[in-house]
């Protein structure tokens, strides 16, 4: 089939082309600079200065990676691939929150000759993670639950809540299989059993990818296998136990749900970190189960290679890991891609079919969420939005009834 190029429009933002025509067209006429800056991401503080909500810490080791804001036009330079947590650093009204993102979308698209908005993530693992939404029952509940459409219908509605006010992708669902209860993030969890939880997450899944936001699988993989429950421990286990245990959950969300994104875990499996282990995040999920989607790195996971694992000499070494090991995105900001990564290729140190092979899934995934098609980026409506809705509080209510459980004696002892 030939195509025509309608009058004045780039190939990249005409809908009636295929989508890998559209992706390879736009990446074909970018550089470097442009490419990786599509694999990095901006934290940038929205709340008033001087007021009570900003400055606050809502992740490890924030207050050493977060950037000044005053450099936040130079480190937008030729794109950005992720806005992160634009509701959810601190507390703002949707109206707030919906000014904020719109301006940070202005000033991206605004920095790059293409005109490519960000992808804007949040946290949702118990609903929508901003000021004055509506809190679901934890995931245990979920999977107390044993009822996977009702946490359909949840997920459908927290994605909703989400797309209405301009967000893309949720960092949920935690698919971890508790192995030791020592663990400090089992609340986040669904559970000690390998199907339950890989049902129900897909289920998750579903909902928010129905809704149109990119649901994030995490932790992949083995984050709560530690020892001594300790968080961010080593792992020890066997490859059986990897495969019948671990990876299933994974793989049923990808399969039955549908998941566009997965989170690489902080740990490391018999001394491997899994943001430098390109057999998993290369090897089983991309070549195994075929995942065409993207692999973003938990908050500060690049850097961490450099300076809790050991495995890289700096930052920007650790970047030139993470991304031979399959790392797409980093997040929460950019520290070991962006310039840093450019000097490597450039140095000959990594190649640059990596960050193509890279930026191309980025690019899909915007031109998929319709990011370089016309409309408004952030709803008009968007500050309007009742993220605690009569719905909301309903499903809430019904997920909390349904998680109850009721233990009988048989004996009488």
């Amino acid at each position: 089939m030939t195509f025509v190029d309608a009058p004045g429009l780039a190939p990249w933002r005409d809908g009636d082309r295929p989508l890998d025509e559209r992706v390879e067209a736009l990446l074909a006429e970018m550089t470097l600079e442009e490419k990786v800056a599509q694999l990095g991401s901006v934290w940038a503080d929205i709340s008033p200065a001087g007021s009570e909500a900003a400055g606050g810490n809502v992740a490890p080791l924030q207050d050493l990676f977060m950037k000044d804001g005053a450099d936040l036009a130079d480190r937008m330079r030729d794109g950005v691939g992720h806005l992160t947590r634009v509701y959810g650093t601190a507390p703002v009204s949707p109206a707030e929150g919906a000014a904020g993102l719109r301006k940070l979308q202005e000033q991206v698209v605004a920095a790059n000759r293409f005109g490519i908005p960000a992808i804007a993530h949040e946290e949702c693992l118990t609903g929508f993670a901003t000021y004055g939404a509506t809190a679901y029952p934890t995931p245990l509940a979920w999977a107390a639950t044993f009822d996977p459409g009702l946490v359909e219908r949840m997920a459908r509605a927290i994605g909703d809540d989400l797309r209405a006010v301009g967000v893309h992708q949720g960092l949920s669902p935690v698919l971890d299989v508790v192995r030791d209860y020592r663990w400090g993030r089992v609340e986040e969890t669904l559970g000690e059993d390998p199907y339950l939880v890989g049902q129900i997450g897909a289920a998750y899944v579903r909902g928010l990818e129905n809704a149109g936001i990119v649901a994030t699988l995490k932790h992949f993989a083995g984050y709560a296998a530690s020892r001594a429950g300790r968080n961010h421990a080593p792992v020890s286990i066997g490859p059986r136990e990897m495969a019948d245990v671990i990876l299933p959950p994974f793989e049923t969300a990808i399969r039955e749900g549908g998941a566009r994104s997965i989170m690489n875990s902080y740990t490391d499996i018999d001394g491997v970190p899994v943001g430098a282990n390109a057999a998993l995040l290369r090897g089983v999920l991309r070549d195994q189960w075929g995942f065409d989607g993207t692999v973003v790195a938990d908050y500060w996971a690049v850097p961490f290679l450099a300076m809790n694992h050991n495995v890289a000499a700096d930052e920007a070494h650790a970047g030139v890991v993470a991304l031979r090991a399959g790392i797409d995105v980093e997040l929460p900001d950019t520290v070991g891609y962006g310039t840093r990564l450019v000097e490597q290729v450039r140095a000959g140190h990594v190649e640059e079919a990596l960050v193509d092979e890279a930026a191309r899934r980025v690019l899909r995934q915007k031109i998929e969420l319709g990011l370089l098609d016309d409309g408004p980026l952030v709803p008009e409506d968007a500050g309007e939005t009742d993220l605690d809705s009569p719905r909301n509080r309903d499903l809430a209510r019904a997920v909390a009834e349904r998680s109850v459980v009721l233990l009988s004696n048989p004996t009488g002892v």
